[in-house]
């Protein structure tokens, strides 16, 4: 008899006795097999290898992604995380495996069944019981980050707008609340000097996220009774393309909207028109000091999908912040 799971079992003691640091991650490493992950990877690279494998593509990729979680920041530091808890990960793979499979063996031909491998497991997990509650609207949050990189070494590595330097990766995260911060979907990596508002990017990017939810959750533009997707991002993302994108794609879009002349005008139009209603917070409450006004027949929309809304909230500055005008928000 052979045993089918790839690491012995994690033991949750509180006696304080065989204490392993980390054992989340070694947890994590457990669901990557549980749910079909590491598997599925391992399916997607097997034509990369000339011959048999020591470490299975999907093992070693799983390793990365856990010791990732668990706060290493380069490949050294996941050969570190594993190689002295061989009880939890099982044998790891050296430094140098773990290089060439991130170098040289996921490479573009490869992502996009890396991708559907990601999508299988979450399919599985959320089957398993870890989907969002049914019939409700799924939320994602399209931002981009700054990582710093110290070094000019480093593949697509450039100065960044904040005067940094690095990457200005292009992220999308499903709003879970009641789990964690987010649940990660899609991520482009992209140079430090990429630029903030490129619908290209944008489009791109959410069309990996919903790629990567479970058939069930997927929009479709053809049912009006199908899952429902809001799309939200800051003003980078307020971009005509962009909501055409959404639109097509049968999604929800909430942007955040340049404060131009425009909008200046229409506030102050609001303001001699009294205008602004008190704003109300998501609980039903009323929000102190902030009102909300539609500015839709006051802004030409004429270039943005049919039906966007153009909302303008405004709120009592913060005393550490020059907050002088109304946050407009598109609403599709």
């Amino acid at each position: 008899m052979k045993s089918i799971a790839a690491v012995s079992r994690v033991k949750v003691s509180a006696d304080g006795h065989g204490v392993v640091s980390h054992a989340g991650v070694g947890m994590l490493r457990e669901l990557a097999e549980l749910s079909g992950l590491s598997a599925q990877v391992t399916a997607v690279l097997a034509d990369t290898y000339r011959g048999p494998w020591v470490h299975e593509p999907g093992a070693v990729f799983a390793d990365l992604a856990a010791a990732v979680a668990g706060g290493a920041d380069c490949i050294d530091g996941v050969g570190q995380a594993c190689g002295d808890r061989e009880h939890v990960f099982g044998p790891a793979a050296s430094t140098t495996t773990m290089w060439r499979l991130v170098d040289a063996r996921v490479d573009a031909k490869h992502l996009p069944g890396i991708r559907a491998a990601r999508a299988h497991a979450r399919e599985q997990a959320w089957a398993a019981g870890a989907a969002p509650a049914p019939g409700q609207w799924l939320h994602l949050d399209v931002d981009a980050t700054i990582t710093i990189d110290h070094s000019d070494n480093k593949e697509r590595s450039a100065p960044t707008w904040k005067k940094t330097f690095g990457h200005h990766p292009l992220l999308v995260f499903l709003d879970r609340p009641e789990i964690a911060g987010g649940e990660a979907l899609a991520g482009l990596l992209r140079p430090g000097n990429a630029g903030s508002n490129t619908a290209a990017d944008h489009v791109t990017v959410l069309g990996w996220a919903l790629e990567s939810l479970p058939a069930g959750y997927r929009p479709d533009p053809e049912d009006a009774g199908g899952q429902k997707v809001l799309v939200r991002c800051d003003s980078a993302g307020a971009t005509h393309a962009f909501a055409q994108a959404c639109r097509a794609a049968g999604v929800g879009f909430s942007f955040g909207y340049a404060v131009d002349t425009r909008v200046r005008d229409a506030a102050e139009t609001l303001n001699e028109g009294h205008c602004w209603y008190p704003a109300i917070e998501s609980g039903g409450d009323l929000r102190d000091g902030a009102w909300v006004a539609e500015a839709t027949d006051l802004v030409d929309m004429s270039g943005w999908p049919a039906g966007t809304r153009l909302i303008l909230r405004k709120e009592r500055p913060i005393p550490a912040r020059n907050c002088g005008s109304p946050t407009p928000t598109d609403c599709g």
